[in-house]
């Protein structure tokens, strides 16, 4: 599994608007094979910070990913509302398919 999370410093009067600017590349993404996950966070402590946390099965799903049309189209629709360059962390994790359980706590009544 190739798993990448992506920071994004949006301009603050651009945050508010961001999810909605990255929708539709969003939704093609999923729709893309070998995509595991798409998904968007915002920072509690930093309204104009968003998280992207991505993961595709390998490398040929992930350089897919990149040399998409949507792909290209969103990189150039992101460049007016960034107040900087990304910062990414990319890595393949060999034997995950996606999401594990994590071990240390579990719900319980009460």
């Amino acid at each position: 599994m190739i798993f990448i999370t992506v920071k994004f410093t949006v301009r603050p009067e651009r945050a508010d608007e961001w999810l909605d600017l990255t929708r539709s590349f969003t939704e093609a993404t999923r729709a893309e094979p070998g995509n595991i996950f798409f998904e968007w966070s915002r920072s509690v402590d930093e309204d104009h910070v968003f998280y992207l946390v991505e993961a595709f099965t390998d490398g040929e799903a992930g350089r897919a990913h990149v040399e998409s049309a949507h792909f290209a189209k969103a990189m150039d629709d992101m460049s007016y509302a960034i107040a900087e360059r990304p910062s990414i962390v990319s890595t393949e994790i060999p034997g995950m398919s996606g999401w594990g359980e994590m071990g240390e706590t579990a719900p319980r009544q009460g």
